[in-house]
């Protein structure tokens, strides 16, 4: 299957928008297999592998972006911890936990063939492709996870917080993405798959903390995520503790202050997909 290159590099997170997909084509910074690529229209196999070659971003998507802001406004230190990056893609968790010092990273994701080249040639990272984490054991790994990360689509939390939770060190962390569109009822999401009513999110936020603590997950805390999704969604990062101890309470003024925030900030932001 094929796809035009713009298209690509959002869909596979490299860039926010179709928009700056053209300028780091135009800027000669695309690496299709191996071979620059400067035309935005050019055909493309949708599993090769792309990379950008540069100073366009720090890690090797967009996603770490995402990760970075929740290490820096929960105080999380991976720093010679072993974890797990969760619906890994093209690997910007994963890179994102190495620039910080992970140990080691096992970058998970039920497609194949999307980590960047130089993390598939990491020694500090394994690879698990086409793999299902919602049915992962203690068997597919061979450490315990000291901390973990989950940014996954058309898949509720819910189906992966139990399965995870056993591959987890007594007091390990998580950042989890709440992505609106994925956990809300078919009949709240919009056109093109987008959930824009604040009182869902609030809805959802309010969900997804419950069946996170029903999986005996402490809920350390809730931010906005930096960037939109390749649609335009608004998403959050949830960071919890594997623990039996009741943590922080949230209020539902918490809540809506966090997505009020969200909506302020991103809805700035354009997307060439709205």
């Amino acid at each position: 299957m094929k796809e035009r290159l713009d298209v690509l590099l959002v869909q596979k997170g490299l860039v926010a928008t179709r928009q700056n997909a053209r300028a780091v084509i135009m800027s000669r910074e695309v690496f299709v297999n191996g071979q620059r690529e400067d035309k935005s229209g050019t055909s493309v196999d949708t599993e090769a592998e792309i990379e950008l070659r540069g100073n366009t971003l720090r890690y090797v998507s967009r996603g770490g972006l995402k990760l970075e802001k929740a290490l820096e406004t929960f105080h999380v230190n991976v720093e010679g911890l072993v974890c797990m990056d969760i619906g890994a893609s093209t690997g910007g968790f994963t890179d994102c936990m190495l620039q910080n010092g992970a140990k080691k990273v096992y970058a998970v994701d039920v497609g194949h063939g999307q980590l960047a080249w130089k993390l598939r040639n990491d020694e500090k990272v394994v690879t698990m492709e086409k793999f299902n984490v919602r049915y992962i054991t203690k068997n597919d790994v061979a450490d315990m996870i000291e901390f973990a990360s989950v940014d996954v689509s058309f898949i509720s939390l819910d189906k992966i917080l139990p399965a995870v939770r056993e591959l987890l060190v007594p007091g390990a962390k998580m950042v989890c993405l709440i992505k609106p569109q994925f956990e809300a009822g078919r009949d709240k999401v919009g056109k093109k798959g987008v959930v824009r009513d604040k009182e869902t999110h609030l809805e959802v936020i309010e969900k997804v903390f419950a069946f996170t603590k029903a999986n005996s997950f402490n809920i350390l805390g809730l931010e906005y995520s930096p960037i939109k999704g390749p649609q335009g969604n608004i998403e959050y990062l949830m960071y919890i503790e594997k623990t039996q101890e009741e943590g922080l309470v949230f209020s539902e003024a918490d809540m809506t202050s966090t997505v009020l925030r969200a909506h302020d900030e991103l809805d700035k932001q354009r997307t060439d997909n709205e």
